[in-house]
């Protein structure tokens, strides 16, 4: 009997969907265990994870409590000098890419593909470099505005409104508007929100070009916009430095049902809508002054 091959689109999406039932989705913890502080996914060689990536990887952080921000492969920790100590179970991750194959006319095609491998967190692997047991540090909780975010998001360009006491970007008139500053929690609310509007700026038709069309008249839609955004948001935050307590808004609960509900009926809706937060987080990234952070979609 042959066995059923491996389908990382369904296995991806099942895992969300349970944390998703379980009421915490990996992206709204972005932070890793211990430390307390925000930290991206790394591979071993330090370089950022992307995409899809990023929320398996918090997944399994959050689920298992890990500190490290470092994932390597069996063998990557054998080459670095450490073992994978016995029992530890590994994490998914994808790799995307294309192969050369003959199509009926006899042509050659660039077929893509997602293919899954495992790695293990620098928490699982004993006699590593002590690097990579490194805890991100946890920030300083400013008083007062960031202001390193304020640079990122001011040079956007962004039109930024502030007053009433709602956010959201209006594409008719191609602008954010914010509640008050002072009317956030703290600091961090503010920035996670505002990056959550400015992810849904990126996608106008004369940025990114999301279709934003049906955003009020079908219910699936809006779904799929506020996911990318939120997703969006939580990549932002990472890269900024900044742990917001995301807590649901107003009309989460209705979103986490609608995204339930597509989930259970397209196994690469997770990957599409963290590929299109990518792209935002990477154009943002991208006017910038010094866009060296310019990131694409895993």
């Amino acid at each position: 009997m042959t066995a059923e091959k491996f389908d990382v689109y369904s296995h991806v999406t099942s895992q969300i969907i349970a944390q998703i039932e379980a009421g915490t989705p990996p992206w709204r913890k972005p932070w890793t265990g211990g430390g307390g502080g925000v930290s991206l996914p790394e591979r071993f060689n330090g370089e950022a994870y992307r995409g899809i990536n990023i929320l398996m990887l918090w997944a399994t952080a959050m689920a298992k409590d890990y500190s490290s921000a470092r994932w390597m492969t069996f063998n990557q920790a054998k080459q670095l000098g450490g073992h994978v100590r016995k029992g530890e179970k590994s994490a998914t991750v994808v790799k995307y890419g294309t192969v050369e194959r003959e199509d009926e006319n006899g042509e050659e095609r660039q077929i893509p593909y997602a293919k899954a491998y495992r790695v293990f967190n620098a928490d699982q692997i004993d006699g590593l470099p002590e690097q990579f047991y490194a805890r991100p540090a946890a920030p300083a909780a400013p008083a007062q505005r960031i202001a390193h975010a304020d640079a990122f998001f001011a040079t956007t360009g962004a039109i930024i409104r502030h007053g009433g006491d709602k956010a959201f970007f209006a594409p008719s008139l191609d602008l954010i508007q914010m509640p008050p500053f002072e009317s956030f929690r703290d600091p961090e609310s503010y920035y996670a929100t505002l990056a959550h509007e400015t992810v849904h700026w990126a996608g106008a038709e004369h940025r990114l070009n999301r279709d934003l069309s049906r955003y009020h008249s079908d219910r699936s839609e809006r779904a799929r916009e506020e996911l990318i955004a939120d997703l969006g948001a939580c990549f932002v935050s990472a890269d900024l430095g900044i742990v917001p307590e995301l807590e649901p808004r107003a009309d989460h609960a209705s979103y986490l049902a609608s995204w339930l509900d597509v989930l259970s009926n397209d196994k690469r809706f997770i990957f599409s809508a963290a590929a299109h937060a990518q792209r935002a987080v990477a154009y943002l990234h991208g006017l910038q002054p010094d866009s060296g952070m310019v990131r694409e979609a895993a």
